[in-house]
């Protein structure tokens, strides 16, 4: 991109030069449309997100042998689901934003396996792939019991393959994790931001970690270069990848149960607001298509990025969704929200979400902190600082008012229930939460 068009975009989309400013900002989409005027032919169905319910639960035998903490969820993946009443009260006592309706926080920064929300899309085309290569070879039939997977021959079967993905950390946590566990040998490309105590944790579960200098762009550029040469290796595409959208996708049908459970209703009368942490694009996205398949136009789906990092913002604002990076507008891409750090959108996700996204948030690192520390004191909950950024929308509560209004929602304000969704911490070293505990930046 050339300077006169960077300042053309710049001119026309005022987030966009707050961005460049590192302003935090609030982007509400224009393109957003009512589910039923959405194309016939998406790229992803509702039989899609049932097929890849239908996988988990097959899988959901071998997950509780493999691993006995989710015995009581049957072998799901699942997190809590709690309301979060005083950090609503912080959120007005210490950065001005006074929110109509309540707080809830999702906490998929508890998820089991792997801490992340990446246990969701990570482990499931892992479990997708392993159970294509099991059926293709004559070993598995959909109808067995999963729970033999755990055996010698399987694991010496799935050791003949390897898989490899890139990741700024905690994508390859889980990638790492559950790939191992099955026997695969697995490769994972790290990029400069991610943290040491994730590289430690991946190499302890006899992963091999291959650092690079450079980004995550460089990461997944090298990590499939390599996987391309190998017939036997199966790369994890983060960017594009339909399956790890599924996986993702399948949460809201098990979060519609929680909300039932504590007597939290979704309608036309009472709106659901939900704040997504986005790096790449695809966790944020798999979940809000669910979402709106389940709650249709009464949830309201916002991703949430660091203004450092501020990928997707610039994609779908410009149009041009993975055609830009931050760099071409002279944003660094570099961050303390480390699972955040990415310079380019996904092109599927951009493009797929958006007559879906209700619009982007952003923030700036050290309110990363705040939220932290705030969560921590107020609920004696803690998640990762890049988890903080779904609290974004704090930061610019007139833009969260503007487009309040603009839906027509004034009236029942009071009535909407607001998730601000975790996506890491469960896995994190008390020496290294202690270190975020007391980072302050200027």
């Amino acid at each position: 991109m050339d300077l006169r068009e960077r300042k053309e975009f710049e001119a026309r989309v005022p987030e966009i030069a707050a961005a460049v400013e590192k302003k935090p900002v609030g982007w509400i989409n224009p393109r957003l449309v009512s589910m039923k005027e959405l194309p016939k032919d998406l790229a992803v169905t509702v039989e899609d997100i049932d097929d890849a319910e239908a996988r988990l639960e097959r899988f959901a035998p071998y997950i509780m042998k493999q691993f006995p903490e989710t015995e009581k969820d049957g072998g799901l993946i699942e997190s809590p689901f709690v309301e979060i009443p005083k950090m609503k009260e912080l959120l007005k006592e210490r950065h001005g934003c006074e929110l109509a309706g309540r707080l809830y926080l999702k906490e998929d920064s508890q998820l089991v396996i792997a801490g992340s929300i990446k246990a969701r899309g990570g482990i499931y085309e892992i479990l997708k792939y392993a159970e294509t290569l099991a059926i293709e070879n004559g070993l598995l039939k959909t109808t067995d019991d999963y729970s033999i997977l755990a055996s010698q021959e399987f694991v010496d079967f799935f050791g003949r393959y390897t898989i490899q993905v890139g990741s700024t950390g905690n994508l390859g946590l889980s990638i790492g994790i559950i790939s191992a566990k099955l026997g695969f040998k697995v490769i994972v490309h790290m990029s400069h931001d991610a943290r040491q105590w994730k590289k430690d944790l991946l190499r302890s579960k006899g992963v091999t970690v291959k650092e690079y200098e450079s980004d995550y762009g460089e990461a997944v550029k090298q990590g499939r270069k390599e996987s391309d040469s190998d017939p036997t290796s199966y790369f994890v595409d983060d960017e594009n990848s339909r399956d790890l959208f599924m996986g993702y996708s399948v949460a809201p049908r098990r979060l519609k149960k929680q909300l039932e459970a504590a007597g939290v209703f979704v309608d036309q009368d009472h709106p659901l607001f939900v704040y997504l942490p986005c790096g790449i694009g695809g966790a944020p996205g798999g979940i809000a298509y669910g979402l709106k398949t389940v709650f249709g136009d009464n949830v309201h789906c916002f991703f949430t990025e660091p203004v450092d990092s501020c990928c997707m913002l610039l994609g779908m604002a410009t149009g041009l969704h993975d055609q830009v990076c931050v760099q071409d507008f002279g944003i660094s891409g570099k961050t303390h929200a480390d699972g955040l750090a990415v310079g380019r959108p996904s092109a599927f996700v951009g493009k797929f979400m958006e007559p879906m996204l209700s619009g982007i948030f952003t923030t700036g690192d050290a309110v990363l902190y705040d939220y932290m520390r705030d969560l921590m004191e107020a609920e004696g909950v803690f998640i990762e600082p890049s988890s903080c950024a779904a609290f974004a929308f704090a930061e610019v509560p007139e833009r969260l008012g503007d487009y309040i209004k603009s839906q027509g929602l004034e009236e029942k304000q009071e009535n909407i229930t607001h998730i601000a969704w975790a996506t890491g911490g469960r896995l994190v070293p008390e020496d290294v939460k202690e270190e975020y505990v007391h980072t302050h930046l200027a």
